[in-house]
């Protein structure tokens, strides 16, 4: 080792000040347990390089990651009451939204875009886990109607992504009732002839399952995805028998039938941009 790297590096860097060194440059995959590089995971689009693994992605990632580039535009959702039920429990609802909110920097767990995948009109809903646990509440029931309403009047195809840990529980039965709202919003997309996909990530569970993340023409599921009603521990109790291994998890899904494919992340805009292609075009020639 020279003097100039013992002595004189060392003092340069100390008369120019020290770098901030960012916290967040690693992050460390939930299934191997490997650091991956935080550039390494923007350019594989959160898919561990190592094992494979699909780690969660917000909304706004994955509106990028699906439009063609610089072609989306986000809508603006109806507005729904803020706490219909004046819901407290360890914390007042108003408080939890405010902060799900600061966190997010998102009204509530539904965005919706429209612009195009693979040159193709689309209309694009996406729930993000970050908020509240993707809870469905009035605010996403509405949001949906509202992505749907707009797919008919674009006469474009409707695309959800599913994020969700079921019912909003400070919602009561506002939230229950949003089951029925959503099915409903799927018909008026499917009167109007238009195709319908949806896109199951981890997790989907309860009410979401149960209403319109089921009901596509095509079921996509991202690899590992867990999907399902009820949690494993509370059927195993139901039925009183030990589940197979990798129940509820998107691959066994799709062989057993419950699901069309099993597609990686990314490999989505294509296959999207191909479906929309098959399914649109008799849909088209039906209208005419």
């Amino acid at each position: 080792m020279s003097w100039l790297t013992a002595y004189v590096r060392p003092k340069i860097r100390t008369l120019l000040g020290r770098r901030e060194v960012p916290e967040n440059l690693w992050v460390q995959c939930p299934s191997c347990q490997q650091m991956i590089f935080h550039a390494e995971l923007e350019t594989s689009r959160k898919v561990c390089p190592n094992c494979g693994h699909h780690l969660r992605a917000t909304a706004d990632e994955r509106l990028r990651w699906t439009f063609d580039a610089d072609s989306f535009t986000r809508i603006e959702l109806p507005k729904v009451p803020a706490d219909p039920l004046r819901f407290r429990d360890s914390q007042r609802y108003t408080d939890r939204l405010r902060a799900a909110r600061e966190q997010t920097q998102r009204d509530d767990a539904l965005t919706v875009a429209h612009g195009a995948i693979g040159g193709a009109r689309a209309v694009v809903a996406v729930m993000d886990f970050a908020f509240l646990a993707g809870s469905m509440g009035a605010a996403v029931g509405e949001g949906l109607v509202a992505a749907a309403r707009l797919a008919v009047l674009q006469q474009a195809p409707l695309i959800v992504f599913t994020a969700s840990g079921g019912a909003r529980m400070q919602e009561g039965a506002v939230s229950l009732m949003q089951m029925p709202r959503t099915i409903l919003a799927v018909r008026m997309v499917r009167d109007a002839g238009l195709p319908y996909l949806v896109v199951l990530t981890d997790p989907t569970t309860g009410g979401v399952t149960a209403s319109f993340a089921m009901l596509g023409d095509v079921q996509i599921a991202e690899p590992g995805a867990l999907i399902g009603f009820a949690g494993a521990r509370v059927i195993e109790q139901t039925v009183r028998e030990k589940l197979p291994e990798g129940f509820q998890r998107a691959e066994y899904l799709h062989e057993h039938g419950i699901i069309d494919m099993v597609v990686r992340r990314p490999d989505l805009p294509a296959m999207l941009a191909r479906l929309i292609g098959l399914l649109a075009a008799p849909a088209a020639a039906e209208a005419a």
